[in-house]
């Protein structure tokens, strides 16, 4: 066997050693939690949030399993073209009858940098435009900031406000709202 795959499989047995001392933990200081947690899922939030490895959404809002419902992608990014979050989010309203959508984005995110940065970055740049469509529609706000970071973070801001504003645009929410769920939509970053 290559060296290459021998390492790519010793990662994985990792990842394998790694689940397994995280569940012994879980159960240590928790007995019957997985077993629990298979008869029930009841989250009060959907999480659509950035794919960036570094913003681990259960983490950073200190929710255990079976409490946060999630999807992810690059720059958070909610489209009506979207079935796959389109789908989510309908599961999370019709079905597990979520009480709040969290669109959260971040600073320095590499999706809305790469939106902006001028260089091609392959079939991202697809899924990006509509980051450059609210920069061009918030143009005159930040054409007068000059430090790269700042506007990008900037932009961050931005585009978490425009996905919050394409949630509340869907069908499904507008639908959810008229018949009186209750259902309220944040914008984090």
């Amino acid at each position: 066997m290559p060296a290459e795959r021998q390492t790519g499989m010793k990662t994985l047995a990792n990842l394998f050693e790694n689940n397994k001392k995280w569940v012994e933990s879980i159960e240590k200081n928790e007995p019957g939690f997985f077993k629990q947690l298979s008869h029930q899922q009841e989250p009060e939030y959907l999480w659509i949030g950035c794919s960036d490895s570094r913003v681990p959404a259960n983490n950073i809002v200190g929710l255990q399993p079976g409490e946060l419902f999630v999807h992810r992608n690059i720059a958070n990014l909610v489209l009506h073209s979207d079935m796959n979050c389109l789908s989510v989010m309908q599961y999370a309203v019709d079905v597990l009858n979520v009480k709040h959508i969290i669109v959260c984005g971040h600073y320095g995110c590499g999706g809305v940098t790469a939106a902006i940065d001028g260089k091609p970055h392959g079939l991202v740049d697809n899924w990006t435009r509509v980051i450059k469509e609210v920069y061009l529609h918030n143009y005159d706000e930040l054409k007068n900031i000059d430090d790269q970071k700042e506007l990008i973070d900037r932009l961050c801001e931005l585009n978490v406000m425009n996905q919050v504003y394409n949630v509340c645009s869907t069908s499904l929410i507008r639908d959810a709202w008229e018949k009186g769920q209750n259902i309220n939509i944040h914008g984090w970053i």
